[in-house]
């Protein structure tokens, strides 16, 4: 008689990933400290449900120092990418908020587990997440998670304010002239004086140029500061944009700033309310406007396109004006403009001989029978019905109504044209866009039908 052998049900195993999180790195040098007290309590749950086939993983997802308001944490991106790799069927956490205190972000989580079939487990508190009541419950206590992390944020930015207003340091990068110590901003001697030096200088001869020249030549650079991790910043040379910020810092004269409200500081002012006053009517003698014509309608059709070929940044237009008039248009490299012309060999360009040569070698290249076959190729992939005369005969059209055009409207065609535009003493190096050369001709049929309405 032949007896049935008995039927051995195999349990699937889960695979189980710990994830720990702390928010501030406060005692994580200690030999046991949260995250190993956090892992330790999931280990152990996961050991509970053994029987039903739960294992850890080997991998470790401690994330130590990290909000949990972001999802930019190092551990957590790692485990979102082996659970798409499929490597992870459950994550185990000590506390719901230890893995997200955002409700929305939560949810983002929570849907990308339900595609990989990942399952959510919070040791201490009890709840499945592939049930509805199990959803609800996780979605209340997350509620209240996030409401906690908004309260505590409104508390912090509370006190922040206050603190402001009693004129305490509130961290940051120190001003130059002062360090930091015990939330409170201290004279730095040295420095001091060299800021006393700035707004003398500047007091004395109204130049940010000159100044800066000064200040280089002195050897006085921005401040220089060590980080909370003990890494030296070394300061840098200062640049006009620089110097405009020291000499614009009610903190010199003892004042901090709190969304533009000047209150009282305790610290001790470097500069006097004479030298303060007369160095900032000089400023706004600067800053009163010299031309009538709004910037954005100052013509400088190659604004945006224009490279500096001794420096290789970019060159900035610019502009003298007389009775409200503009008297002579330029290109700038912003070395030059940020410190002084001795930087560059290359200081200012005349605008109008420069746009007058950039466009005569743009006329050359578009009569070319390289770029014209390029265009002809472009078009007619894009348009097969456009007759290879009607392309060309756009292309030569460029010409007359070249100059019935607006500032904008040069500017907007030269930057589907022009690639590369850069200056040097020796000439300059011009490429065209080949990706450009449609849309400069469907430009000229729309410019051209325009005209003839």
């Amino acid at each position: 008689m032949n007896r049935k052998k008995p039927t051995t049900i195999v349990t699937p195993k889960v695979r189980c990933a710990v994830y720990t999180r702390k928010s501030t790195d406060e005692g994580l040098d200690q030999e046991f400290n949260s995250l190993d007290s956090q892992r330790e309590a999931c280990l152990a749950y996961i050991t509970s449900q053994k029987a039903e086939g739960w294992m850890p993983v080997a991998d470790r997802y401690d994330d130590p120092a990290y909000s949990g308001g972001t999802l930019n944490r190092p551990a957590l991106q790692r485990l979102m990418g082996d659970i798409d790799a499929g490597k992870v069927d459950c994550v185990v956490t000590y506390k719901l908020d230890r893995f997200s205190r955002s409700l929305a972000d939560f949810t983002r989580l929570m849907e990308v587990f339900e595609k990989r079939s990942v399952t959510f487990v919070s040791v201490t508190q009890s709840f499945n997440t592939t049930t509805s009541m199990g959803r609800l419950t996780l979605n209340i206590l997350l509620s209240f998670a996030q409401f906690e992390r908004e309260t505590t944020a409104d508390r912090i930015r509370d006190k922040y304010a206050a603190s402001r207003q009693k004129g305490i340091w509130m961290g940051g990068i120190p001003p130059l002239g002062y360090d930091a110590r015990n939330r409170e901003l201290v004279v730095n001697a040295v420095e001091a004086d060299q800021v006393r030096h700035i707004f003398r200088r500047f007091a004395e001869c109204g130049s940010p140029t000159q100044v800066v020249k000064n200040l280089r030549a002195s050897g006085i650079s921005n401040k220089s500061w060590t980080t909370a991790e003990g890494i030296c910043r070394k300061g840098q040379p200062i640049h006009k944009a620089a110097l405009y910020r020291i000499l614009k810092n009610p903190v010199y004269i003892g004042e901090v700033v709190y969304r533009e409200v000047s209150y009282p500081g305790k610290h001790q002012p470097i500069v006097d309310r004479e030298l303060w006053d007369r160095v900032h009517g000089l400023i706004a003698e600067h800053n009163r406007p010299n031309s009538t014509l709004p910037r954005g309608q100052t013509p400088f059709p190659l604004k945006g396109l224009v490279r500096c070929g001794h420096c290789d940044v970019a060159m900035k237009p610019t502009h003298s004006s007389k009775n409200g008039q503009v008297q002579y248009r330029y290109y700038i490299c912003i070395n030059a403009a940020r410190t002084s012309h001795d930087q560059c060999a290359l200081p200012s360009v005349p605008a109008a001989e420069l746009e007058r040569l950039v466009l005569n070698r743009v006329r050359g290249l578009l009569k070319s029978p390289e770029v014209v076959a390029r265009a002809i190729h472009k078009v007619r992939k894009a348009d097969p019905e456009m007759d290879e005369r009607e392309i060309v005969g756009l292309l030569s059209c460029l010409d007359p109504i070249w100059e019935e055009l607006f500032p904008l409207e040069q500017n907007r065609l030269l930057k589907l044209l022009v690639d590369k535009l850069v200056v040097s003493a020796g000439g300059i190096d011009l490429r065209l866009r080949v990706a450009g050369l449609g849309a400069l001709v469907d430009e000229l049929t729309s410019t051209q039908e325009r005209n003839m309405a």
